[in-house]
């Protein structure tokens, strides 16, 4: 097929008629030179995509640095820094767009080569602006990495015929590109570049400020380049040609999230793609947690960004510029939760399902089997209706299922059971007595039910670098144990699991086969309190000298990772033999699968509930009879913050400015939240009017 004429937009008027014109505010934000914020970010930006032409007229995409502050300020007109390789032209136009790891906000800059000598490049300054912050926040790029299967890739011919390169292509979520004077972000979710043949690329463009600088360049100069990032790699894809814009309905329609297209594409022919490292990726090491800006010394891009909004003008519709920007820096706080929320909002709007802070919102799954593993336990297996991708999250974590049962709305968290890369994601419920929910799930779900899911959610898993794992587990605490089994780790996995008796046992045949097909590497000790007759292994309790005689047994390598799972008895005996034996306390992770709404609560009520945020009204709503704070909040369109929804994990605290409550226990609440007025709105219901604070506590 030939892309070429597949409906291209080509004049501006049919540009500004598809996706509008940015609002004067936008084209205000930018500066003619480095004011003290913009010194700030470069102060703490140890990486930065750079935009340039070659000696060959081709236009070329990379990434400079490697340490915060690598780009070296002269003067407000001036910056330089290091370049490998031969560099651009000089006195042709330059532009770079500035990374704070952990930050979603970038800063742009444009420029001239004024001078490049012994690998040394000097910028003169033309324009600086504060980016926002969606490319970044859609392509999760500073999560942690997931190891990812790569599909199929069909043999083809052209620059795209390289294997490694379409691979490449299928996990990267983050690019910066380049055209004409300008190198923006574009992030979306891992495999958003799709190649369309061997000389083709096709990449989707999502709402964002409407500036479009890419667009209106190429309409001029259709050279472009684009250099993609992999979390977690010091790879970076390097590709270069030339490049439309497409409003083809029919390509358009192949790259909606949860029925939301993009406004138009690039269709991008190639003319040369090579896989290479990177020596500022690897030098940034950007994606270690001890390279996230701390956010009371690092530059408030949300404040820079208003005070670039008033162009450097010394009055603003007569008033003085600093009189309109005191409350702005004064109220900074405000404003990032505020932009925050927006950002937040307009994702969800695009269709995205994102896991992690700061973005959030549900991603709409359909049951496509309902498997029964003990006869009170099933496992639901889920899939996204509206993505092919792979499901990513780090075993032991969780993800929380929305639904209503006999017209309630309900959220429960469930541990994932499947290890992370499968189009599948199964969770295992099993059935409490009285519980809402887990009754529901063990009786009445079926294949073709829908549930909005949110995550994943939750820190109960063993890092990145861990090798030896050693598991104690009871009952159903024993399904995140069985997401990192399925998935496997490089060194010796040991699980100490203890059950009432072998017909509740969950997954006794799988682990019973992964323990033979794994030997020497996986072992598994069942403990029973009311074996059978007939059993021949451990009996009892999980208790203090139990744990202590079985890793006695295993002897766990010194540089082990501990996780339990199961009630507080379980987690306190565990913790207290691991403390003893001297394991550090950042090598034992604990999770409780008590939940706080599976016990018997009084129903009173209706009752109002004021909203507030940082003091101030945001609404008023009416908190039905046996419902939660957080239940009635979020039926009513209030955003609150919210993870697990069973009193476990402490993402969901308000404070209670007046009136009382009842919160079910167990819960997260240690006893200075308690004293602080804090409350879980998961599992907390009024028993009289209330106001809550929904301020981040």
């Amino acid at each position: 097929m030939s892309w070429e004429n597949a409906n291209t937009v080509q004049t501006v008027e049919r540009l500004e008629a598809t996706i509008g014109r940015p609002a004067a505010i936008v084209m205000r934000k930018q500066l003619d030179r480095l004011d003290d914020g913009c010194v700030q970010v470069l102060e703490f930006s140890p990486i930065a995509g750079l935009g340039y032409l070659d000696g060959d007229g081709n236009r070329r995409s990379t990434y400079v640095g490697g340490a915060a502050g690598f780009a070296r300020v002269q003067s407000p007109e001036r910056i330089s820094f290091e370049v490998a390789g031969d560099g651009p032209v000089v006195g042709a136009g330059v532009s770079m767009l500035f990374l704070l790891p952990g930050v979603g906000e970038t800063l742009r800059l444009n420029g001239v080569a004024a001078g490049f000598r012994d690998g040394r490049l000097t910028v003169d300054v033309r324009e600086t602006y504060i980016h926002c912050a969606r490319a970044v926040l859609r392509s999760r790029l500073w999560q942690p990495a997931v190891d990812r299967e790569f599909r199929d890739v069909p043999e083809m011919g052209g620059p795209l015929g390289d294997r490694l390169v379409r691979e490449f292509l299928q996990v990267s979520p983050f690019l910066v590109l380049s055209t004409g004077d300008d190198t923006s972000p574009r992030g979306d979710q891992p495999g958003f570049v799709r190649v369309l043949d061997g000389h083709t690329l096709i990449i989707p463009d999502r709402r964002g400020n409407q500036r479009a600088d890419t667009f209106h360049n190429l309409l001029d100069d259709d050279r472009i380049s684009f250099a993609a990032l992999r979390p977690g790699s010091a790879d970076v894809l390097h590709v270069h040609g030339t490049a439309t814009i497409t409003v083809d309905p029919e390509l358009l329609d192949t790259m909606r999230l949860r029925d939301v297209a993009p406004q138009a594409a690039l269709l991008f022919r190639v003319h040369d793609a090579s896989l290479r490292k990177n020596a500022a990726v690897t030098g940034s090491r950007l994606w270690r947690a001890a390279q996230r800006a701390d956010p009371s010394r690092t530059p408030n891009m949300v404040t820079i960004g208003a005070r670039h909004a008033t162009g450097g003008a010394d009055r603003i519709a007569g008033i003085p510029a600093g009189v309109l920007l005191r409350p702005v820096t004064a109220l900074s706080g405000v404003l990032r939760r505020v932009m925050d929320l927006s950002y937040r909002k307009a994702l969800a709007d695009e269709g995205y399902a994102a896991s992690d802070k700061p973005v959030s919102g549900t991603r709409r799954m359909r049951v496509v089997r309902v498997r029964r593993e003990t006869p009170d336990a099933v496992t639901v297996v889920l899939r996204d209706t509206a993505s092919r991708r792979p499901i990513d999250f780090r075993p032991g974590q969780f993800f929380t299922l929305v639904t209503e049962v006999d017209g309630r709305p309900v959220r429960r968290a469930y541990s994932a059971s499947s290890a992370p890369g499968s189009r599948n994601l199964e969770v295992t419920v099993k059935r409490v007595p009285g519980g809402l929910f887990s009754t529901h799930a063990s009786q009445s779900i079926r294949p073709g039910d829908h549930f909005e899911v949110k995550g994943p959610s939750g820190t109960f898993h063993s890092g990145p670098d861990a090798t030896d794992l050693v598991m104690i587990a009871a009952g159903s605490g024993v399904t995140p144990m069985m997401s990192m089994i399925r998935g496997g780790a490089p060194g010796r996995m040991a699980l100490l699991y203890g059950n009432r008796d072998e017909g509740g046992t969950l997954f006794a045949a799988e682990l019973a086969r992964l323990t033979r097909k794994r030997r020497g590497r996986l072992s598994v000790t069942h403990r029973l309190t009311r074996p059978a007759p007939g059993w021949t292994g451990d009996r009892g309790r999980l208790d203090g000298p139990a744990i202590t005689a079985w890793l006695d047994a295993i002897a766990p390598a010194e540089s082990a990772q501990y996780l339990v799972c199961g009630p507080d008895g379980v987690l306190e005996a565990a913790r207290a033999v691991l403390t003893a034996r001297g394991v550090p306390a950042q090598r034992i992770h604990v999770e409780s699968y008590a939940s706080a709404l599976d016990g018997d609560v009084p129903a009173t009520g209706p009752h109002p509930m004021t909203v507030e945020q940082d003091g101030e009204p945001v609404t008023t709503v009416v908190v039905d009879p046996g419902t939660t704070l957080l239940d009635a909040g979020l039926a009513a369109g209030v955003t609150m913050p919210y993870s697990c929804t069973v009193g476990n994990c402490g993402e969901c605290l308000v404070k209670l400015r007046s009136g009382t409550v009842v919160t079910s226990e167990p819960n997260c609440l240690t006893p200075r939240q308690r004293e602080a007025g804090l409350v879980p709105s998961c599992v907390t219901r009024p028993t009289s009017p209330v106001t809550v604070d929904v301020t981040e506590w």
